[in-house]
Formats: C-alpha cells, sequence, structure tokens
C-alpha cells in the first residue's frame, strides 16, 4: 500500500519509520538538528511548495529519507489509518 503525502508525492506505506510534526518536533535540540543534518546528507525531498507541516522519514534499502509535507501530521496518520482498513 502507498500513502498520499502531497498532490504529487507517494510513499510505500511498509518503508514509513515515522510521521512527525513539524512544530512539535523541532522544539527539542535533537528534532533542530534533525532536518538540517538530513538536509546535508542529501536526505530530503520537498514534496510542496507550501510551508511544511510535517514531515514523513522512510527508510528504504539503508537510505532514508525525509520527505517534507504541506499537510498536517494528523491528516496523514488518519489517511495511513483509513488506507489500511481499505485493503
Amino acid at each position: 500500500m502507498y500513502l498520499r503525502i502531497s498532490n504529487s508525492q507517494i510513499v510505500l506505506k511498509s518503508d514509513i519509520i515515522g510521521i512527525f510534526d513539524m512544530d512539535n518536533t523541532t522544539v527539542s535540540r535533537q528534532g533542530r538538528h534533525f532536518l538540517p543534518d538530513a538536509e546535508k546528507a542529501g536526505g530530503i525531498v520537498y514534496s510542496a511548495d507550501e510551508l511544511p507541516k510535517s514531515y514523513v522519514v522512510t527508510e528504504s534499502g539503508g537510505k532514508t529519507t525525509v520527505y517534507l509535507s504541506s499537510l498536517s501530521s494528523k491528516v496523514l496518520i488518519n489517511r495511513a489509518k483509513t488506507s489500511e482498513l481499505l485493503s
């Protein structure tokens, strides 16, 4: 199954490590360093032109990728749960 995280981006649900709220996770020291470190490593994908509200961390083939999404983490989590019910 796939999860649509923006109008133009989908990710494989089995690759998802976590879905995180941008405001809540960037408050801590570790959270503030996570996204810049991922960007330096080339692991950030911008899924929308709008201000990101959440990010989805995936791992596939040993590579970690962070997808920034303009959708809230609550919307993404509800989409993931709903698609589980449909399968």
